[in-house]
């Protein structure tokens, strides 16, 4: 997702295939734990995440779903992302009105994300701040359900100078 007028070159951000595959296999084991199904369409959806190894638009989903080139119908891939934020999977990134895999798993964790605002790189960070967000929360009578933070600059390859 590389933005325009960055000027040079960056390394693709996605899993190699035998990685998407394992991970595949975490995601698929935890939703059986749970008693929950991880149908084609949510295993197809988290697949792209996984393999684009950055956020993805919804509608890009939809148009890159079909093995043969055929896009899938916009509630087949909503429904799934849905479920996949949910279950901690994924995370959405307003900012960019797109969705990237989780790359710290399970759910309950304040996502923070560092977003290149030159190449498009995110990069999911542990923050200790979710743990004080969610204790500040708890002595008001919130309960967080989720939480995410997103933070934009440039990554250290795109800095003036790199």
């Amino acid at each position: 997702m590389a933005m325009d007028g960055c000027g040079h070159d960056h390394d693709e951000h996605g899993l190699k295939p035998a990685a998407v595959r394992a991970a595949l296999a975490v995601a698929e084991a935890g939703c059986a734990a749970d008693g929950e199904r991880m149908t084609a369409p949510r295993r197809r959806v988290l697949e792209l995440l996984l393999a684009a190894g950055e956020p993805v638009k919804a509608y890009d989903l939809i148009a890159a779903y079909g093995r043969d080139g055929e896009a899938a119908k916009p509630p087949t891939v909503y429904r799934a992302l849905e479920f996949l934020e949910r279950r901690g999977l994924a995370h959405r990134i307003a900012s960019l009105s797109a969705y990237v895999a989780c790359s710290h798993g399970g759910s309950g964790h304040a996502a923070a994300f560092l977003i290149c605002d030159c190449c498009g790189a995110t990069t999911e960070i542990g923050v200790g701040a979710g743990s004080q967000m969610s204790a500040r929360a708890a002595e008001m009578g919130f309960a967080i359900q989720r939480a995410t933070v997103e933070a934009h600059g440039l990554c250290a390859r795109c800095q003036p100078g790199a």
